[in-house]
């Protein structure tokens, strides 16, 4: 567990907090998914978030990344507001707050056409206006630290599935973000597959990066994650450290959904 946190995932008062949301709320229509949901994220913190499908899960992250606005609360990365009783900044404003964080999507969303070093360097060339040599250089590197070594220059149909979930991961790492979303990372691969993108984020973890990994391999969250959160119905049910939520929760509805887990 990170020094930065407390066992119940709140932050210490004397340090600030990468991402932090308060009583938000968002809807589709007249269903309510998210239900007053609180939570912040210390500085080199890993926080797993687990739960039944439609549980929420996807929503709150959709929401944390700005790809979704929430009907309520407030939003901020630090010293940026982005949100607040549900009304968010201007454009300014979101551009800021998109640059403290990176997101790995489920099905990879690399761009077909365009090359695996492509694919890393785009985002630091045209969005954050880097020198493109050394945004190739930290590209080439980073599909190095993935296992991508000799894959720069294939597209992504000739990769894995794993080959691209890896390379989507050194995409959201080269814009230097403060914090990594990881949404369900390996729910499109087989076994041996997800073995390899899980082996990378717990690399990234021991590295003391900060993540959020919404994500339904248990024996993985409980060894990499510093705080599992469970959610059901759009609320958070339960959270606490790894070991004490997943062996030995609570609540009835986290007792429940771990044993059909088993």
């Amino acid at each position: 567990m990170t020094s930065a946190s407390t066992s119940a995932g709140t932050v210490e008062k004397n340090v600030r907090p990468v991402v932090s949301l308060e009583h938000a709320r968002k809807s589709f229509g007249d269903v309510e998914v998210l239900h007053d949901i609180s939570l912040s994220v210390a500085p080199g913190e890993v926080v797993a978030i687990i739960g039944p499908s439609g549980g929420g899960k996807s929503t709150l992250l959709r929401c944390l990344t700005l790809l979704e606005r929430l009907d309520g609360g407030d939003l901020s990365y630090e010293d940026v507001t982005v949100a607040r009783g549900g009304a968010y900044g201007d454009k300014n404003v979101l551009a800021a707050a998109r640059a403290r964080f990176g997101l790995v999507f489920q099905n990879y969303n690399l761009f077909p056409h365009f090359s695996v070093l492509r694919n890393v360097m785009d985002a630091p060339v045209c969005v954050q206006k880097r020198n493109s040599a050394e945004a190739e250089a930290e590209a080439r590197a980073l599909l190095a630290k993935m296992g991508l070594a000799g894959s720069e220059d294939k597209v992504p149909c000739q990769l894995s599935g794993g080959q691209q979930q890896r390379a989507s991961i050194a995409r959201a790492l080269a814009m230097h973000p403060d914090i990594v979303y990881f949404d369900e990372p390996t729910s499109a691969l087989d076994p041996e597959l997800t073995a390899e993108v899980l082996r990378v984020i717990k690399q990234l973890a021991a590295e003391n990066m900060t993540l959020v990994i919404v994500t339904h391999e248990m024996g993985f969250a409980r060894e990499v994650a510093d705080r599992v959160i469970f959610m059901d119905g759009g609320v958070i049910v339960e959270e606490g450290p790894a070991e004490q939520v997943i062996n030995h929760p609570r609540e009835a509805r986290t007792q429940a959904f771990l044993a059909q887990r088993d």
